[in-house]
Formats: structure tokens, C-alpha cells, sequence
């Protein structure tokens, strides 16, 4: 059984100028110990994907589908049932950490805090783990800096911080939304190393929301491409670098800069995301793909699979690519 399932998940808001599908019948599973990356540019709905399981949609949001963990079912669960999951089954790092930190508090406090509420230890006994999993995280002098305030950190202190708070009730899912994005290249790279070590210690399944290939590359088993809320092409990582089968991936793929070419012009995605308010019939990337159709204008293609355990929504014929 596989420990997180989605199906056709689907998240919509209810707006002044209408209704705004921000997820379009998504569908992807996870096993225990793997890490999926949920890749695309903003606003492709990869956040709003994740914020329906936690139960972190704004009030204006609504939720279809189905979304099982340990086959339980997830979606819309009422506050009391989720909250007994959220922390101890299933963890959450956000993409700020100076924003998702309380500032008036001590480190101490909020790290025990999710102790001493969903495992009912004592104080002492809750602030002896939290310097535990300071150290785990490798932060120096755990215990003396226990007790500073989170402006005391540095940004990749505080978002180490933030994945010890998120793996004190040791997890079986943690969810990392962008959690290097503020970050510089080389705090970014030990970010990385970190989750990977923690992935291996504690055999956590990771779900990596990114636009940054490189961290995919570097950290996925699996990688699913979104474009405007609805799934372009899913599939393990060697296979969607290696031999990308959808135009928006290549795109994507062929836009990361290269250290083994000089002199050359970027490659890019011409245009902008579609406004999901007044979506073009047919496939949402066809006024930007340089492979459209005639067929993509008026028809969206469906999500169809193909090889081993891979999926694309695209018409054309991906093996006639000039590789």
C-alpha cells in the first residue's frame, strides 16, 4: 500500500471575477523513504496542491477528489481529526522561515510546543528532545542557542530550525514548500544534503515543492511537471531528465544554465502562464510550445500512460524529437 495516494484532486476558488481552478485533477502516489519533486513555474499550483492535504486553504478554496494517507482519507477532514495527523504523521517546512517563525518567541518554546501538544512529554523532557534534533540538524552549540529568538538566527540557521521542528514527532511525510528559495547557493547545497541525510536516518518520504531542476535532480525519485494546475508529464527523475516527453519539461530542462557552453543564448519559454481565469480551449501551453498543433487548440490532451510508470498529456510524438 502505497503511503500517500492522490486522486484526481482538484482545488478551486471562488472569486469577484469567478472561479479559478488551481488544481486540476491532479494524480500521483508516494511509498515510504521516496521523494517526489513537484516542479513548474509560479502559480502552476504545486503550493495550493499540498496546502488542500494540510488543510491550509484560504476560506474562498474548495476541494474534490481524494487523497489517502496510510489509506485514510484526508481531504476535508474536520480541524480535530487533522490535527491529530498534521506534525505527528505528516510534517510541513515553509518557504520562509523568518515569516513561518513566531518572533516574539523563543526557539525553545515553539520547538517544545509541538512536543508537549502531540506527544503530552513534560517541558524538560520536550526541550531535551528539541536540542537533540538541533544537533541532528546540525546547528552548533544547540543547547546555548536554544533560548535565542529566531532574528538572533542567520536564514539558513532559522530554516534548520524549521526542518528540526518539523521532524520532532518523526514524521512519516514531511513536506518541503520551496525550502531553499530564499537561501544562497552554498547554504542551499547543505539545506539539500541535509533533508537527503534525514531522508536516509529516519526513512522519510519527501514531497519537494521547487522551480530549481537542480535541487530535483540532486534529491527526486519521482518528479511530477505542472503547468497551469493540471499535470504535463510524471515519472521517475532519470527518465523525465534524460528523455523528457512533454515540450513545457524540455523547455524547462533546456533553460538551466550549463558550465560546459560558452558564448551561448539562454534558451527560454516565450510568453507568459495562462490567466487561469480565462483559460484557452484545448492545452493550456499551446500559445508557448513550439510543438502545438492543430489539435491543441481546441483539445485538451489527457493524461495517457506509456514506458515504465510514466505519464505525459501531450499529442505529439515524443520518440520523433530531435534529440
Amino acid at each position: 500500500m502505497n503511503l500517500l495516494e492522490v486522486k484526481d484532486l482538484r482545488v478551486e476558488f471562488t472569486t469577484p471575477d469567478g472561479i479559478v481552478t488551481a488544481v486540476n485533477d491532479l494524480n500521483f502516489a508516494l511509498n515510504q523513504g521516496e521523494t517526489l519533486g513537484i516542479v513548474g513555474e509560479s502559480g502552476s499550483g504545486k503550493s495550493q496542491t499540498v496546502f488542500a492535504m494540510m488543510g491550509l486553504l484560504a476560506k474562498n478554496g474548495k476541494i474534490s477528489g481524494s487523497a489517502q494517507f496510510e489509506g485514510k482519507e484526508i481531504l476535508n477532514l474536520p480541524e480535530k481529526e487533522l490535527n491529530k495527523i498534521r506534525a505527528s504523521q505528516m510534517s510541513m517546512i515553509f518557504q520562509d522561515p523568518m515569516t513561518s517563525l513566531n518572533p516574539y518567541m523563543k526557539v525553545s518554546d515553539q520547538l517544545t510546543e509541538v512536543l508537549i501538544k502531540h506527544k503530552g512529554i513534560s517541558k524538560s523532557e520536550a526541550l531535551e528532545e528539541s536540542i537533540q534534533m538541533l544537533e541532528a540538524v546540525k546547528i552548533p552549540e544547540a543547547r546555548k542557542r536554544i533560548t535565542m529568538f529566531p532574528h538572533e538566527f542567520s536564514g539558513g540557521m532559522r530554516q534548520r530550525v524549521m526542518i528540526a521542528m518539523s521532524l520532532l514527532c518523526r514524521p512519516k511525510l514531511l513536506i518541503a514548500d520551496e525550502p531553499t528559495t530564499a537561501l544562497d547557493v552554498t547554504v542551499q547545497a547543505q539545506i539539500m544534503d541535509l533533508l537527503n541525510e534525514l531522508k536516509q536516518e529516519f526513512n522519510t518520504a519527501i514531497i519537494m515543492i521547487t522551480h530549481d531542476l537542480g535541487v530535483v535532480a540532486g534529491s527526486c525519485d519521482k518528479v511530477l511537471v505542472m503547468y497551469a494546475g493540471r499535470t504535463m508529464e510524471y515519472g521517475n527523475v532519470d527518465d523525465i531528465f534524460y528523455q523528457p516527453s512533454h515540450p513545457y519539461t524540455e523547455g524547462l530542462l533546456k533553460a538551466i544554465p550549463r558550465l560546459d557552453t560558452e558564448g551561448e543564448i539562454l534558451p527560454t519559454i516565450s510568453g507568459n502562464p495562462p490567466n487561469l481565469l480565462h483559460l484557452p480551449p484545448g492545452c493550456p501551453y499551446q500559445e508557448r510550445c513550439h510543438r502545438a498543433t492543430e489539435d491543441c487548440t481546441y483539445k485538451a490532451p489527457r493524461l495517457t500512460p506509456f514506458g515504465d510508470n510514466r505519464q505525459r498529456a501531450c499529442f505529439s510524438d515524443w520518440e520523433a524529437w530531435e534529440k
